[in-house]
């Protein structure tokens, strides 16, 4: 009999709630659904006949020429065309690269102390463990690399959850074992196109490009349903995960391809995000306000990139699991950041601390939503 595959961690229940403050996810209703519906048009009119047929699992090249253009532009990554593949997703691409690391040898995957669950179980079902490596103020304490790990995976502008930013030292470090290693980096850009209190802080695949795997996605910046992400490999890996990627589905669908790569040549990308940008903006001015009115007591961090903050509650706060209880009763869906922790749970005397999401609930019900988490958090 085969091996069970692993289990993973229930993401946060969602059904029964009226306010959806989870995070991880955009505010749909802002989908530029008639741009892409003009892009999608004019880039099948003129689409050759044969970008229908099956084609190379790294992708179509309208797109990987597009990206490579729009990445070295946007956050400095350096890269060809024929060195990007596009996946469906982060997380396949991450399962990709995982299962070509194992290939050549590797036992386990160095991982971030908190993160995302469901990413830890691609990891182990690539065949890899995980080895959790602490965080700081200035990000991962990437000294204290396991020796036994064959990469790391990384989220350098933005670390999900608790909002840091890897320091260019740490950075530097971390490619220095790379090389010295003879390892990866594996470089989720979570974030990277909404950071709001400053210029965004570039890509660390550009530090080195035989090193650092950078993945990117349209999760956040149009729609997780679109299942469009990319990776930029360096040469040693390109073979062998676009061998996997074809054994995993072929490759991806080509019409949201053309029609992404329309999207990005036209500008009309680039003017998408920089709106979604503001309005992100604008809610989390309107969180941060509305906290440090109603519940003074909570710190509120995480805050200068992304769609999501994390409230460290007061010592003396009621355990995390009592109040995500209480939040369910209130109506409010969303997540401890216990639940993303990578190892064992955090020693009882830490602190409660509540990751929040501001983009998912609709304009006409967000004021709301913010409003029963500041009634809730004065309870705590």
């Amino acid at each position: 009999m085969g091996r069970r595959p692993p289990a993973v961690r229930s993401a946060p229940r969602r059904q029964a709630a009226r306010y959806d403050l989870t995070s991880g996810r955009p505010d749909l209703s802002l989908f530029p659904r008639t741009a892409w519906l003009a892009a999608a048009r004019r880039a099948l009119a003129t689409a050759p006949h044969e970008a229908l047929d099956y084609g190379s699992p790294l992708g179509r090249i309208e797109l990987r020429q597009a990206l490579t253009h729009y990445l070295a532009r946007v956050r400095g990554v350096r890269t060809d065309p024929d060195r990007l593949l596009v996946c469906t997703g982060v997380t396949q691409g991450l399962g990709l690269v995982c299962a070509a690391l194992r290939e050549r040898g590797a036992r386990a995957l160095a991982v971030e102390e908190y993160g995302l669950p469901p990413q830890h179980a691609v990891v182990r079902a690539a065949g890899l463990t995980t080895a959790p490596v602490p965080l700081d103020a200035d990000g991962a304490l990437v000294d204290r690399l396991d020796a036994r790990a064959g990469a790391v995976l990384l989220t350098p502008a933005h670390q999900y959850p608790t909002g840091t930013a890897l320091s260019a030292e740490r950075r530097a470090a971390a490619v220095r074992w790379a090389r010295e290693q003879d390892r990866y980096v594996i470089e989720d850009d979570y974030d990277g196109e909404f950071r709001y209190d400053r210029q965004p802080l570039g890509a660390m695949q550009a530090l080195d490009p035989e090193r650092v795997v950078y993945a990117g996605t349209t999760a956040k910046s149009l729609a997780p349903g679109l299942r469009l992400a990319w990776l930029a490999l360096p040469d040693a890996l390109v073979e062998p995960v676009a061998r996997l990627k074809a054994l995993a589905d072929t490759m991806s669908p080509v019409l949201d391809q053309l029609t992404l790569a329309e999207l990005i040549t036209s500008g009309t990308y680039d003017r998408h995000v920089r709106r979604c940008r503001l309005h992100y903006r604008r809610r989390r001015d309107h969180l941060v306000a509305a906290l440090a009115e109603h519940a003074p007591r909570v710190r509120v961090t995480g805050i200068a990139a992304g769609l999501h903050a994390v409230l460290q509650l007061p010592p003396g706060s009621a355990p995390e699991a009592e109040l995500l209880a209480r939040a369910q009763r209130a109506g409010l869906s969303l997540a401890g950041l216990g639940w993303h922790r990578a190892a064992a749970p955090a020693p009882a005397e830490t602190p409660p601390a509540l990751v929040i999401g501001y983009s998912t609930p609709p304009d006409h019900v967000f004021p709301a939503a913010v409003r029963a988490l500041c009634e809730l958090l004065r309870g705590a």
